[in-house]
């Protein structure tokens, strides 16, 4: 299977925005709207905070966006105070992000614990969005190669098989993320490439199904040159996706 015969997936990140119901509702709203009218073959997603998840679902209901939530728990249930599990997070979204390198370093996770929750996404018909990638630091010492395939191992330990539709992998360098410092479409390619390859050892026929995601610093004038790349199957992005014109934009240039 050929990247042109992968459907492309462009996922907006909201992080801790916005900080109202109104302005959630008018987002995804806008959301809905401008995308509906691009009438493009790319699946999109829009991942807002655990507690607008139900009133971006009814927003967006019926427009063809889907819904992901940002994390969940490994567990189903338990004494896990703030937190969800899959089950929970299925009853109002389709996809859900999980190993963002934020809640890596402000939440612990482990890359053990992505495992988990990757393989209880899945248990639960829920499309994971692994998020993967190396810290500047990292990088500047050359390992980043290393720190790719040690993460994607772990993120994908715990499936029994590899499925274009049931796992998504999001390469996203730490470096890039929030600084406007993006890697350059070249860069990005030669990470996915070896993501996909690491997922042909493994699952050599399933690998080619999978969609693999650039994030960091993904904008509209930018995303042409990921979406060119032949292993880069879409984008996981930031800010970008708060402003629904911008983030059509990019939805656009992922259908081209």
């Amino acid at each position: 299977m050929s990247g042109a015969t992968r459907r492309p997936l462009v996922a907006g990140n909201w992080k801790m925005h916005p900080a109202d119901r109104a302005s959630a509702v008018a987002l995804a709203g806008g959301v809905a709207e401008t995308v509906a009218d691009a009438e493009l073959a790319v699946t999109v997603v829009v991942c807002p905070p655990a507690i607008w998840l139900t009133d971006v679902a009814t927003a967006v209901r019926g427009s063809g966006v889907a819904v992901g939530a940002q994390t969940m728990h490994e567990e189903d249930t338990g004494a896990f105070t703030g937190e969800m599990g899959a089950a929970m997070v299925a009853a109002v979204a389709s996809h859900v992000i999980v190993g963002h390198s934020e809640r890596r370093t402000y939440a612990g996770e482990t890359d053990e614990a992505v495992g988990r929750k990757v393989a209880s996404a899945v248990r639960h018909g829920l499309v994971p969005i692994a998020a993967i990638g190396e810290t500047a630091t990292e990088r500047a010492a050359g390992e980043t190669e290393r720190v790719v395939d040690r993460q994607l191992n772990a993120a994908i330990a715990g499936l029994e098989r590899i499925a274009g539709d049931d796992l998504v992998i999001a390469y996203e360098p730490v470096w890039a993320i929030g600084t406007g410092n993006a890697a350059s479409p070249a860069d990005a390619q030669v990470v996915a490439a070896r993501i996909r390859a690491r997922l042909r050892e493994v699952a050599p026929d399933g690998a080619d199904a999978v969609r693999i995601l650039y994030g960091g610093s993904v904008d509209d004038r930018s995303a042409a040159g990921f979406f060119a790349q032949p292993d880069v199957d879409g984008a996981l992005v930031g800010g970008a996706s708060l402003d629904a014109t911008t983030f059509a934009a990019i939805v656009r240039a992922a259908g081209q």
